[in-house]
């Protein structure tokens, strides 16, 4: 395989050129089981895992390889196992907070060009959700196309694209229909040789569907969704990135049940530019958009510029930000503390390891 037609950049040969002089060799993740991967590399598809040290030194999940990063890895000896020794530097990354009380972080896609957030017409379509999603997408770094899929079901698609592209300003949005594959051109087009997208969006939405036809082939399993509730079973399992036949790559992802947030302030305000430009008139810099004078978004929600519904989520996302920044800051003051333990205790030991012959 060509390292450039798998992405590869100068963006990540800077990164590589100190682990190429001690004899590692580059690959890019394409599936993770667990703890084993399955990357591909100029020699091939390498099975491989991360050594005892990475395991050691990592600080939480978002430090182990995820799908789509590039690697540095001792090459395998007889066919046998290839052993990770370290992750290049992101580019970008599509990360979520993982689900419970822990604030950590999951990258769900790596080194992502392009993210397809897709929705489907078989319901009604969420605004707000898509909100979320592009909020996301914007801190990932990586360009967000929003696609609404199942065109064929649906009777009337411009009062549908006007909502969608009101609040995703700048942003292509590609109605789609992956059973008659109307459409999927347009996504194809997005993804030239080397170019990397990601497929993101709830169960049922149709992922699958849309990846089977970039592929050419039934290379995943689909299945039906609930007719009661539009809902979809979980037809991808796991994510994997494969190589397409126009020469570009695809990410496909299980669906995703919740989008808790992971991102910052200046993701949110690309998300909600309309909003930035009205608070950019507000009598104080600082205004919270609550009950302060002269603020100039209060003002149009008054007077109809701006949707009650619109304003709500982005308030909601808002608190969330704050809400993860708090809890990040606290995460990083006990991973300092323990880290200093750690160094405590190794230094008790060397001591008393120097000085055993005078105890």
């Amino acid at each position: 395989m060509n390292l450039n037609d798998l992405g590869w950049i100068p963006f990540f040969e800077a990164y590589f050129a100190p682990h190429r002089e001690q004899g590692f060799i580059p690959a890019r993740v394409a599936i993770q089981y667990r703890d084993k991967y399955v990357m591909y590399g100029e020699g091939g598809e390498y099975q491989g895992q991360v050594t005892g040290k990475f395991e050691y030194n990592a600080k939480g999940p978002e430090d182990f390889p995820a799908v789509g990063d590039w690697v540095a890895i001792s090459p395998p000896v007889g066919g046998g196992t290839a052993v990770i020794q370290a992750v290049l530097e992101r580019r970008t990354k599509f990360s979520r907070k993982v689900a419970g009380v822990k604030t950590n972080e999951q990258v769900v896609a790596a080194n992502a060009d392009v993210v397809f957030l897709v929705s489907g017409l078989d319901d009604e379509i969420n605004l707000r959700r898509i909100e979320r999603y592009l909020t996301v997408a914007y801190d990932s770094g990586a360009r967000p196309v929003v696609v609404l899929n199942k065109l064929d079901l649906c009777s009337d698609i411009a009062p549908i694209l006007a909502e969608v592209e009101a609040i995703a300003p700048g942003v292509d949005v590609l109605a789609v229909s992956a059973r008659t594959q109307e459409g999927i051109d347009r996504i194809a087009a997005c993804l030239d040789k080397g170019i990397t997208g990601a497929l993101l969006g709830s169960s049922g939405v149709g992922k699958t569907s849309i990846a089977n036809d970039l592929i050419g082939e039934e290379r995943y399993m689909t299945q039906d969704v609930r007719e009661n509730d539009s809902h979809g079973r979980h037809t991808t399992t796991h994510r994997e990135l494969v190589i397409l036949p126009t020469g570009g790559l695809l990410i496909d992802t299980p669906g995703m049940r919740e989008i808790q947030m992971w991102g910052d302030a200046q993701s949110l305000q690309a998300s909600f530019e309309d909003i930035a430009a009205l608070a950019a008139g507000c009598k104080f810099r600082d205004c919270r958009h609550d009950a302060e004078p002269g603020c100039n978004v209060k003002s149009a929600l008054e007077d109809g510029r701006l949707a009650p519904d619109r304003y709500d989520s982005y308030k909601k996302l808002e608190r969330e930000i704050a809400y993860l920044a708090r809890r990040q800051d606290q995460n990083l003051q006990r991973q300092e503390n323990e880290k200093w333990k750690k160094l405590t205790a190794e230094h008790k030991r060397s001591f008393k390891y120097r000085n055993r012959d005078k105890l």
